[in-house]
């Protein structure tokens, strides 16, 4: 059986890494540090990697006992385009995964840079306010042929 994304990259503790990694370098940027402005979990982090972990073949933590993709999405939707804004998440996650020392296999780079970026477009920008998302949207997953039906 071929290891997931998440058993290559170093499992719960990796992405917890990461998401920390990541966090820390969107707080570090003047523009990525505004969403963060406002109220935030005292756990974002680790729910982010738990979240993280379930797409890319992870424990089913996140959709288990912590959220739904669709309460995820709403979060994110209404806020307009912000290409700057995404392109400077993508940039700052590819940099937090050698903060995080996620292994440099270049397979394993690219699929994680395509997944963010994916993740990143589909999270934001795919419905125009909060209201039109759907209720039961499941958790789309990564894997090393990217996804489907997304």
């Amino acid at each position: 059986m071929a290891q997931t994304i998440y058993e290559a990259m170093g499992g719960a503790e990796a992405l917890l890494a990461l998401a920390e990694a990541w966090h820390r370098r969107c707080l570090a940027d003047p523009i990525l540090a505004h969403p963060f402005e406002g109220e935030i979990h005292p756990q974002h982090t680790e729910r982010l990697a738990a979240y993280w972990s379930e797409q890319l073949g992870g424990p089913t933590t996140y959709t288990e006992s912590i959220g739904d993709y669709s309460s995820v999405v709403r979060r994110h939707s209404g806020n307009g385009p912000h290409e700057q804004m995404d392109g400077r998440a993508v940039a700052s996650f590819v940099l937090a995964l050698d903060d995080a020392k996620i292994p440099t296999d270049p397979r394993l780079r690219f699929e994680l840079i395509a997944w963010f970026t994916w993740a990143t477009a589909l999270l934001n920008h795919r419905w125009a306010s909060p209201e039109e998302v759907p209720n039961d949207l499941p958790l789309p997953r990564w894997d090393w042929g990217g996804t489907e039906g997304w």
